[in-house]
Parts: C-alpha cells; sequence; structure tokens
C-alpha cells in the first residue's frame, strides 16, 4: 500500500447528454482532490455519468483493480445553488439527475480515499500485523505446551523409578 503512496488516481469517463448532443470527459483526480465543472444545461434535461475508480500504482506504472471501499461521490448543484444530488457511489458505476431549472449546474467529483480506502488499506495492514503476531504466539503456545507436557511425562518416569528403588530398597515390594 506504501508504493501507492498518495497517488491515487481516480479515472472517471463522464458521458453528459444534454438535449440532442452528447459530450465526453475522461479526467484523472488526485486523492484529495475535489475536480467541478459547470454546464450549461436546459430544464427537464436528464445528465447519465459513468465513472470508474483504480489505484495507480508507482512501481508497475499501471493502473490497479479498485479497492473495495474505494468510491467516488458526486455532488451535482444547480444554478440556485440548491444540491439536486449529492450521493457516494461505489468504485465503478453510473449516476443520473434531471435537470429543473435552466442554466449553469455545477458537478463535483471527488474520490472517498481518503476517508474509506486508505483506511481500508491501513486497516488491512494492521490485521495482517496482528494475524502474524497471534500465529507467532500461537505458535509459541503450542511448542511451550508440548514441552511442558515432555516435562511432566519424564519427572513422572523418573519419580515412579525412584519410588520403586526406594520400595525395593526397603524391601516393601
Amino acid at each position: 500500500m506504501a508504493a501507492l503512496g498518495e497517488a491515487l488516481k481516480a479515472a472517471v469517463a463522464a458521458l453528459l447528454l444534454l438535449g440532442w448532443g452528447a459530450h465526453g470527459l475522461y479526467f484523472h483526480i488526485g486523492e484529495t482532490e475535489k475536480r467541478c465543472f459547470i454546464e450549461e444545461i436546459p430544464d427537464e434535461t436528464m445528465v447519465i455519468g459513468n465513472y470508474r475508480t483504480q489505484l495507480w500504482d508507482k512501481q508497475s506504472e499501471s493502473f490497479l483493480p479498485s479497492t473495495p471501499g474505494l468510491g467516488m461521490h458526486v455532488e451535482v448543484k444547480d444554478p440556485d445553488g440548491k444540491v439536486v444530488l449529492s450521493r457516494q457511489y461505489g468504485s465503478e458505476g453510473r449516476f443520473t439527475f434531471t435537470s429543473h431549472t435552466p442554466g449553469e449546474h455545477q458537478i463535483c467529483l471527488h474520490s472517498n480515499s481518503t476517508r474509506m480506502a486508505l483506511f481500508a488499506g491501513g486497516k488491512l495492514y494492521r490485521e495482517e500485523r496482528f494475524r502474524m503476531t497471534s500465529e507467532s504466539t500461537n505458535q509459541r503456545v503450542l511448542w511451550w505446551s508440548i514441552a511442558q507436557t515432555i516435562i511432566l511425562i519424564l519427572t513422572g518416569i523418573w519419580q515412579m523409578r525412584h519410588l520403586k528403588s526406594f520400595f525395593e530398597a526397603k524391601k516393601l515390594v
């Protein structure tokens, strides 16, 4: 996860259907960036955006499949500044909204990596360390138990021989 560092990139392809025409955008968002677009949209127009978030690996210089919990937050405001859409989405999908007032709509996208994915990555690292520590402790307990059992058996054998020789010396057996 450290190799990924802050190089989380959210590859986003958004297709905006505006009336008769359509145009697409393809861009990258860093893990803490927020990208906003102002789009002139007529009223009663359905806008559809498709997106995909992926982690960028600096070592291999390629995109990795998404981490569970990594996703996209989409917020849309109408020309009056009222929030039309504000929702958290998964790592890949589609968002849709319909404009009810004509004018410039603000569409903002940002990844949720700082809140969830990096937390999940750190959580996975801690879980792995904890699992390794637990396995090591379990292994030590197992060997200690085996050693105690062997010592008890050897002590029992020694005691029986000692008692036998004692009773033989006293001529009780």
